[in-house]
């Protein structure tokens, strides 16, 4: 894949957004050079993020080391954070999922005065100079809504829920039951916890669908983890009727990747919400170059259209996730759109 961008555009960006001088490579405003963890890359969300980061670090962004990746490890967050600070790293930007394992790490980063910017995930302790995340309890309820509505209120739900030990998968989680008992308490919904592993949200929906063939809906909390699985089973059972016939499942799915825009395209799925990848990777630096700038923020309204909240160990840009349809899956604003695949 590659971007539709040119390096002096992707400058553009970086300068306008953090109004901190500087748009050479290896130049930082604070003398400081960014440590990055990539969580993982075995799905395409993260692949696309890592993308964006590489694009803006190529055309001008902060000064930072070769990025790391802890494949979804945390004992390899904690040696690569560990490693990048070594190296001379000034500030962290991390992904750690398991949210609750990460503590200590981030209890060693503020002793030394080190920046983390925590993306996607809110560490459940230790402190963080700011989270760059969507709101991730409105996937939940938007997803409930689009689904509960598309089924009238009653039928058969299978949730492919993320890693609970994540806040991610968590919020989602929590946020989705508590709305289907209140505004759709016909619909019975059967929670499928996966850890965020395809083959896993595989087999537990290929026993679901023997015991309940009438399922009606599912919610999948992860599309780059989950939907190339999901619909070759479906496919497998004859079950992957297009949207709008008989015997369609619905399908909401949350991230936003090429791939499930494709699937809206062609009916295979009917819904997602866009994870902002791209912004995700841009606000992750401009926050990692404030930090080291020593600039601080508070809560509230931000000018590119999200919100600054403050939470127990610091405060969390939650970034805006548009509900993806039909009627709305070619719109050239979201972040797949700007890809086009290798051929």
């Amino acid at each position: 894949m590659r971007l539709r961008t040119t390096g002096a555009a992707a400058c553009a960006v970086v300068l306008a957004t953090a109004a901190l001088a500087g748009c050479n490579r290896g130049s930082s405003a604070a003398g400081g050079r960014i440590g990055i963890d990539m969580p993982r890359t075995d799905t395409d969300f993260w692949n696309s993020y890592q993308q964006y980061l590489e694009k803006d670090l190529d055309h001008g962004g902060p000064a930072a080391l070769p990025l790391s990746n802890s494949q979804n490890d945390i004992a390899k967050v904690v040696s690569n954070v560990q490693a990048l600070t070594d190296q001379g790293a000034k500030a962290i930007v991390m992904a750690p999922q398991d949210t609750g394992a990460i503590t200590a790490a981030l209890q060693r980063l503020e002793e030394k005065k080190i920046p983390v910017v925590s993306v996607d995930t809110r560490p459940d302790e230790g402190k963080v100079y700011m989270v760059v995340r969507a709101d991730n309890r409105a996937y939940g309820e938007k997803s409930c809504d689009y689904l509960g509505r598309k089924l009238g209120g009653r039928g058969r739900v299978a949730e492919l829920q993320g890693d609970l030990s994540s806040i991610n998968g968590r919020d989602r989680s929590e946020a989705f039951a508590a709305c289907m008992k209140k505004k759709f308490p016909k619909i019975t919904v059967h929670e499928l916890a996966t850890d965020w592993k395809g083959e896993v949200a595989s087999g537990k929906l290929q026993s679901l669908l023997a015991q309940h063939p009438d399922l009606d809906g599912i919610y999948m909390q992860a599309g780059g983890a989950f939907l190339q699985p999901t619909l070759a089973l479906l496919e497998q059972k004859k079950r992957l009727e297009p949207a709008g016939s008989d015997g369609h499942i619905t399908i909401i799915s949350n991230d936003g990747i090429p791939d499930e825009l494709d699937a809206i395209r062609a009916g295979k799925i009917d819904a997602t919400l866009s994870q902002p990848a791209d912004l995700y990777a841009k606000y992750a630096l401009y926050y990692a170059r404030a930090g080291l700038a020593g600039k601080t923020f508070k809560p509230g309204p931000t000018d590119h259209g999200s919100t600054i909240v403050k939470i127990k160990n610091g405060l969390e840009d939650q970034l805006p996730a548009p509900l993806v349809t039909k009627d709305t899956v070619d719109d050239k604003k979201l972040w797949a759109n700007q890809f086009e695949k290798k051929k």
